[in-house]
């Protein structure tokens, strides 16, 4: 009986649906295991090879798990907002609903085809207002919460209200944008919209002023990872920076805990690393400094007040406020031009280059150590995030500064005994201070510091900064908050209306507030978002609902958010509503979540470190504020697969002709190399008939060959479509099967790297998989499977592979797994081993990574369940135990033969019997040896 793959795969795949196989149900008996895959953008191109590879590796692990007996959940779902589909609905004006659709349906054909275990009954969809109707609730929650710094988490804004009413923000220690004091009898003074605008500044979702990437030709704003060398990554359009008001959310309040939580879970410590340096924690000083002939001062923050002595210049960042105030009018042409062209570059690229420039401002500030006044620059290299956006240059001890002071020829002052500047700065982590104040300098301040240990300057210097009031010491984190709007349409819509300009939030009991029609999906004549199009956008407070915007009254009647939330918003709590996403009355039921907890195995792209990780951290961690989530971090482990790199393929036109010529005889010739569609190359051999129907000009293509064939050249490339080395993972299961797809993805190398595809290796495991199906049925369709006992040596490589296979699936070593899943297949053929008590423990083994053949097999054996819920075998090591050992016999230190020896054989009856053996004569020559060496079960060595 022949291994007929299609027919195998299409049943079983058929009757998993019919059965609800992989359908899921909180069970209390037994223990939970949750696999989650990142969400998905479905997007127009569908799958390519690469994209299943984490897919696959999770629905290996999900499967095994559930044959240990756990009750696996493994959803799977869509990302389903997103640009693409609105740029393609402003090209074609098909609304991006309809584009989404009809990529979802493609998307899930594609995955259905590789037999993949996920409860489809859970399916989600972000652009489904059931679903965006808990994002919408999140986003309410947390503009109705602050964060307070003293119980570290966040707490219902009624409470400030009160404690205003009573106490103003006396003693308050609350995350915000600004510090501000107020009394309660000046909060009480206040009327709603001065009230609701002190709020804002603590609210964890607040309306503020920030810089934001602006993209006019997208009409929106842009994440920096949208943005690459100062233009959109889609469409190539210009970005500059620019302040808008915007929604944003205070992931900063939840930074500490962000950099806590790093130590409870079981993630690769490049990707801690990674989040430790975009939260970036640093422990300082903020300090105060006076501007030279002005009443102005301003605040920066130093990880090193012990430096202060070496301040020879200060560089604010372009995008403070303190630009505009300093510069003076001889200065302002120049400054104007700088900010112009710093506009282009994101935060992403100023941290990135290394590149030196700068504008002075014409304004000097005063050194509160030293009464000096230093020169006050501006510069891309400083970020309006980070700290007050200002900072003193102390180009002695630090990298950018010094490379600044050389470019500028400003002044270089070390701090430290016996360092050389140079060339490059010092690295002051140790030492002895010195110019501490300078010895030639009339001491401004009671502080010296010189003589004392960089450590000890710190410490000292800290306690004066406070003492004598010239600023605190403070923990600061590089971690910005997030911006949350967007000015496009396809997005959650905020559930916010605007009365006397400031936002209120609509009733919950009305969510979800759906996404309106418009006529057009560009923003407006006048600038606002798409949704500035919609007639009927405007919110009834009476009536709780939508109407149409001629109503507005500014009385009941009010304006609706023109903004939709961003990409993150509805990938951030995904895994939440996976638990239960048919509850109409909460994200997730609280048994419900107290069941699933968390993600226990969470597998996705690197590219997602500082975006959608922290996002999800910091959403899931306020919904553990709020009770809603009973673990803080939403995922334990973290596996982070590597990218299947396309293996282009070319041919060599002779130049000026339509000849194309072979490989090995292009040296020949004049040829320019051109890429050619990698489906219609097998082995690297072109199938010509299909060249030459790929494109109208090959029509007439000639050939040169080489012992009939054309050879392609080959490259490992990115996989795109411009390179014509993208592979359907739909051909390769139309040619080999998705077990064989399934198999090779693994084989190909460990998960977690990056490995080109290469076509050239994948019979190898077909040709694996028809041997396996060969021990079940002869070709004359003959069934060997027999109810006899199994054979020593056949349990021995069974327990060998039960071993293996085991520990690999835990290291996620599938590509080992899948070489001893061969051996043994080896190993079994030449033992002609037909045993029903071998083979079944095989099937079990193989099932994660070849489910269809063998839920086929299982049947045969007699099962009427599925192999799914059998039993994953164990190991006996008394199988695996050796009776024989092969050892080299060598001769002052050369191996001439070998010879077989019992596994417990002594040491001593091993030497009498290599000595006895008449092989060794030959190389003892009569003489007696000096020693004989015997290292166990390897090797035997005689010295003569």
């Amino acid at each position: 009986m022949e291994y007929n793959f299609r027919e195998i795969e299409k049943k079983w795949q058929k009757r998993w649906v019919e059965e609800k196989t992989y359908q899921v149900t909180e069970d209390d008996s037994k223990q939970k295991f949750y696999v989650l895959n990142m969400f998905p953008y479905p997007s127009g191109a569908g799958l390519h090879v690469g994209h299943p590879l984490g897919y696959i590796a999770s629905d290996i692990y999900a499967r095994y798990k559930r044959l240990q007996g756990f009750n696996v959940l493994n959803p799977m779902g869509y990302d389903a907002y997103g640009l693409p589909a609105e740029q393609y609905a402003i090209q074609t004006g098909q609304h991006p609903a309809i584009t989404t659709d009809a990529n979802i349906k493609r998307y899930k054909e594609q995955l259905d085809n590789i037999g993949f275990s996920f409860d489809w009954n859970r399916e989600i969809r972000t652009c489904d207002p059931e679903y965006y109707h808990w994002t919408q609730w999140a986003f309410q929650k947390m503009f109705n919460s602050y964060y307070c710094n003293d119980t570290q988490q966040a707490r219902p804004i009624e409470e400030l209200e009160k404690a205003f009413a009573l106490y103003g923000n006396e003693g308050l220690n609350a995350a915000c944008s600004e510090e501000i004091r107020f009394t309660a009898d000046e909060w009480n003074a206040k009327n709603e919209k001065e009230k609701q605008e002190i709020l804002m500044n603590y609210r964890i979702a607040y309306l503020g002023e920030t810089m934001v990437n602006w993209c006019a030709e997208l009409g929106t704003v842009l994440a920096n990872d949208e943005v690459v060398d100062g233009v959109s990554e889609r469409g190539g359009f210009p970005v500059v920076q620019k302040k808008m008001r915007q929604w944003c959310l205070r992931v900063s309040a939840y930074a500490q805990r962000l950099l806590d939580g790093l130590d409870t879970i079981d993630w690769t410590d490049s990707l801690k690393e990674t989040q430790k340096n975009w939260i970036g924690r640093s422990e300082g000083a903020e300090v105060q400094f006076k501007v030279k002939d002005s009443d102005i001062e301003f605040t920066i923050f130093t990880t090193r007040a012990d430096t202060m002595f070496g301040v020879t210049f200060m560089v604010l960042a372009p995008e403070s406020e303190l630009v505009a105030q300093l510069t003076t009018p001889e200065q302002k042409a120049e400054v104007n031009a700088y900010l112009d062209r710093t506009k282009k570059r994101t935060e992403r690229e100023r941290i990135a280059d290394r590149s030196v420039t700068g504008v002075f401002s014409g304004s000097y500030a005063i050194n509160p150590f030293t009464g000096e006044a230093v020169p006050v620059w501006i510069s891309d290299y400083v970020l309006a995030g980070y700290g007050t956006g200002a900072i003193m240059a102390v180009p002695a001890h630090d990298s950018r500064d010094y490379a600044f002071a050389k470019h500028f020829g400003l002044e270089i002052r070390p701090l430290v005994e016996g360092c050389d500047v140079s060339e490059e700065s010092f690295d002051a982590k140790e030492g002895i201070v010195c110019n501490s104040p300078r010895p030639d300098a009339t001491p401004y301040c009671d502080l010296s510091l010189n003589g004392l240990t960089i450590k000890e300057a710190i410490e000292t210097t800290k306690k004066y900064v406070k003492e004598h009031n010239l600023g605190r010491v403070k923990v600061n984190y590089r971690l910005r908050d997030a911006i949350f709007s967007r000015q496009r349409y396809w997005g959650e819509p905020f559930p916010v209306y605007y009365k006397d300009g400031m936002p209120y939030m609509i009733d919950e009991a009305s969510l979800p507030l759906e996404l309106p029609e418009v006529a057009k999906f560009l923003p407006t004549e006048t600038g606002e978002p798409p949704l500035g199009h919609a007639t009927r956008w405007a919110w009834d407070t009476a009536n709780k609902c939508v109407v149409e915007n001629e109503k507005i009254d500014n009385a009941t009647i009010f304006p609706l958010e023109l903004n939709t939330m961003p990409g993150f918003a509805g990938s951030s709590a995904y895994y939440l509503r996976y638990m239960d996403p048919r509850n109409h009355q909460a994200l997730v039921g609280p048994k419900t979540d107290r069941y699933w907890k968390n993600v226990d195995l969470y597998v996705g792209g690197t590219e997602h470190a500082t975006g959608h990780l922290i996002y999800s951290r910091f959403w899931n961690k306020f919904l553990h504020d709020l009770g809603v989530s009973s673990v803080e971090e939403p995922f334990q482990k973290l596996v982070n697969q590597g990218m299947i790199q396309g293996r282009s393929n070319f041919v060599y036109r002779i130049k000026d002709t339509n000849t194309f010529v072979s490989l090995n005889l292009k040296d020949q010739y004049d040829v320019t190399p051109l890429h050619v569609d990698v489906n219609i190359v097998s082995n690297d051999i072109l199938d010509l008939e299909a060249f030459k129907a790929w494109r109208p000009e090959y029509a007439t293509a000639e050939f040169i060959l080489e012992d009939g064939k054309y050879i392609c050249g080959w490259a490992v490339e990115k996989m795109s479509k411009s390179m014509f080395n993208v592979v359907n993972p739909d051909m390769i299961v139309e040619k080999y099967g998705a077990d064989t797809l399934r198999m090779y993805e693994m084989f190909l190398g460990p998960v977690e790297q990056s490995k080109p595809w290469d076509t050239n290796g994948i019979d190898g495991v077909h040709r694996f998989l028809k041997k396996f199906w060969s021990l079940f049925y002869s070709r004359t369709d003959e069934y060997l499977v027999k109810e006899e006992p199994a054979t020593k040596d056949e349990l021995k490589s069974l327990h060998k592979l039960i071993k293996k296979v085991t520990g690999d699936i835990e290291q996620f070593s599938y590509n080992t797994s899948v070489s001893a899943f061969m051996i043994c297949v080896n190993e079994l053929s030449t033992l002609k081993c037909n045993k029903k008590e071998v083979l079944e423990q095989f099937i079990i083994l193989l099932t994660p990574f070849a489910p269809h053949i063998c839920e086929e097999l299982w049947h045969t054996l007699g099962h009427d369940t599925s192999v799914c819920d059998a039993v994953w075998p164990a190991y006996n090591e008394e199988y695996l135990k050796e009776d024989t050992v092969n050892y080299t016999i060598s001769f002052n230190g050369k191996a001439r033969f070998n010879m077989e020896f019992a596994a417990d054989e002594s040491s001593e009856a091993i030497q009498a019997a290599v000595l006895a053996d008449e092989r060794s004569q030959k190389w003892i020559e009569g003489k007696t040896p000096k020693k004989i060496i015997v290292v166990p079960k390897k090797i035997v060595n005689v010295v003569v």
